[in-house]
């Protein structure tokens, strides 16, 4: 993907499959010119057979050979380079597509699943794979050889005219033969490699939760649920091969049986004295080199049909990134936020999971998402930060919509915690860095912002202990707290966490609530979800949801003396908590 920047635009290029297959244009030229000459060359070793033949055994001379044999091995030599130039161009090829075209698939991936849409990552890279070896292999080639095969008519036609139908005979059996076979196995070899994607995809994700399998005893069961997909996908790759046996096996006898038919053929013309001996030889040579391609087609059908289908799919999925072909490079936001009767349903819900959400908040304000399980607050967060686009309304900071905004952009200045804290595989500096340069002072600036430098020094290796896949082991609290650490990494305007203090202690609760007050002291916007009424006296407005729908928002004292109006009227029992505490607690029973 290119881009250039004018006037605050940035224009990006249309990097479709089309498109970026149409810019090697002048390439697959080179390459289909280069494979017509290699074609061609093919008829010398029918040449050198015919003359010898004709020549050199009826002439008995020694010199003609030595002279026919010179010129044939210099042909072949000639020949040898044409088809190393024609496989370098094809990796040429095969190399740029695959540079071009993997980032684009990577952000298209990234996008779609963080959006829940239904996406097997390992299919879709596997694509690109796929791909590029199929420019660099005989199916490519096969499709390129495949028009020649009227040459060696041609060719035959000037020993004699039936040969040359003969030929034509031959190639239109062949030819409807692996057309049969095609219509016949295509849709049942495609529905064959998606089940076994989705057999990869599942066992992929059972492994990631192998712990609790095999805790819970699960892994059986596991098991069966992959087992049953795996089997689904074997029989649809025996129907495939099942449903073109039968054509294949017609293949194969005619493939035998056409150049016999065709050497009785030659037999009879030289018993006629329409050809000679040579020719005879020569024309059994031409009919196999016609039939080459067509059998080099069928060899490579499935490696075709392959290919195909990744080009389908990729296209599918780039074409979907590249709806928009220039996007406003914004300047820097301050952070005022405008939520305006936002609605949400992501890719696989049967209906929204948020409605008509409305509120706003100016740099320097604080905001606690509340509400019972399930009352929307992280798919609120998510709506928030750009990760899901809103199906109705808008989520606008500083005036323009968070979702059309480019996040590599956009991304610098917010702060995000999620749920489940993760990281990638790197060291704790990276990550806090969110793998961009690591500048250290900002680095230990996060951290101790987040009150996690003393502990981070206290880790085996300090800021450079390994974190990810067998990586230093790190408990609920610390990942969070090295994840609120890479959320204000480069003082962010605009700070989103959902459950922050989740799996914190009272030291870590404490530093959290310190940190959302030197946030607010710097200008941010900063929201977060809770479930502790503690929390609530951290922020200056109080959203509150129920079953997705906004049932209040407002000032937090205003919002607690209203929960305890509404207590009161109930006449609920109270607690033996403090009455801030009380009132905070109403605010959550109210959503209830």
């Amino acid at each position: 993907m290119h881009e250039t920047k004018q006037n605050g635009i940035v224009d990006k290029e249309m990097t479709t499959l089309r498109g970026l297959l149409g810019q090697c244009k002048q390439a697959f030229v080179l390459v289909l010119v280069l494979t017509l000459v290699i074609e061609l060359m093919a008829v010398v070793p029918i040449l050198y057979l015919l003359n010898g033949y004709d020549r050199v055994i009826a002439s008995r001379s020694e010199i003609t050979l030595v002279s026919l044999t010179i010129v044939v091995l210099g042909a072949y030599l000639f020949w040898t380079g044409l088809e190393w130039i024609r496989r370098r161009t094809l990796m040429r090829i095969a190399l740029r597509v695959d540079w071009e075209l993997a980032p684009d698939v990577f952000n298209a991936s990234f996008r779609r699943h963080a959006e829940r849409k239904r996406l097997n990552v390992h299919q879709v890279l596997g694509d690109v794979v796929q791909l590029r070896q199929f420019m660099t292999g005989g199916g490519l080639l096969a499709l390129m050889s495949l028009p020649f095969s009227v040459f060696f008519i041609f060719f035959a036609a000037l020993f004699h005219p039936l040969l040359a139908v003969f030929a034509i005979v031959t190639l239109g059996i062949l030819f409807t033969l692996t057309y049969l076979t095609r219509k016949a196995s295509a849709p049942i070899l495609r529905e064959a490699n998606d089940a076994s994607a989705e057999a990869t995809r599942i066992a992929a994700q059972s492994l990631r939760q192998s712990e609790t399998a095999m805790a819970l005893g699960m892994q059986q069961n596991v098991r069966r649920h992959w087992y049953r997909r795996h089997q689904d996908a074997m029989r649809l790759q025996v129907r495939a091969t099942e449903s073109a046996a039968v054509l294949g096996t017609m293949s194969s006898f005619f493939g035998h049986a056409l150049p016999s038919l065709q050497l009785c053929l030659g037999f009879y013309l030289a018993i006629q004295g329409e050809i000679s001996g040579g020719m005879v030889i020569a024309a059994s040579f031409l009919l196999r080199m016609s039939m080459k391609p067509i059998r080099r087609l069928m060899s490579n059908w499935k490696e075709i049909t392959n290919a195909r289908q990744s080009y389908d799919r990729l296209s599918v999925l780039i074409d979907e990134q590249n709806a928009k072909s220039a996007w406003l490079e914004l300047p820097p936001p301050v952070g005022n936020l405008s939520v305006a009767e936002l609605s949400v349903q992501p890719g696989g819900a049967p209906r929204p999971v948020l409605n008509d959400i409305s509120f706003s908040m100016s740099p320097g304000e604080v905001t606690a998402i509340v509400g019972p399980s399930a009352a929307g607050k992280s798919s609120l967060v998510k709506a928030l930060i750009g990760v899901w686009r809103p199906s109705n309304g808008s989520v606008r900071l500083d005036g323009a919509e968070v979702s059309e905004w480019i996040h590599h952009s956009l991304g610098q200045y917010i702060g995000y915690v999620p749920q489940d804290c993760e990281f990638f595989e790197g060291t704790i500096a990276a990550n806090i860095a969110r793998f961009g340069s690591i500048e250290a002072d900002k680095v230990v600036k996060a951290a101790s912002m987040a009150g996690v430098h003393e502990m981070i020094l206290a880790f085996p290796n300090g800021y450079e202990t390994m974190l990810g896949d067998g990586g230093y082991a790190l408990t609920g609290g610390q990942k969070q707290r090295i994840a609120l650490a890479r959320a204000v990494y480069g003082d962010p305007v605009f700070i989103v966490m959902d459950e922050p203090n989740a799996s914190l202690d009272d030291t870590g609760e404490r530093a959290l609530i310190e940190m959302i007050r030197t946030l607010r002291n710097a200008g941010a916007v900063v929201i977060f979800t809770t479930h502790r009424p503690e929390m609530v006296h951290a922020a200056d407005y109080l959203l509150v949801l129920k079953a997705g729908r906004q049932v209040g928002f407002g000032k937090v004292t205003d919002m607690l003396v209203s929960a305890r109006k509404l207590r009161e009227a109930n006449k609920k029992p109270t607690s033996v908590k403090s009455s801030d505490d009380k009132d905070d607690g109403a605010v959550t029973g109210a959503a209830a």
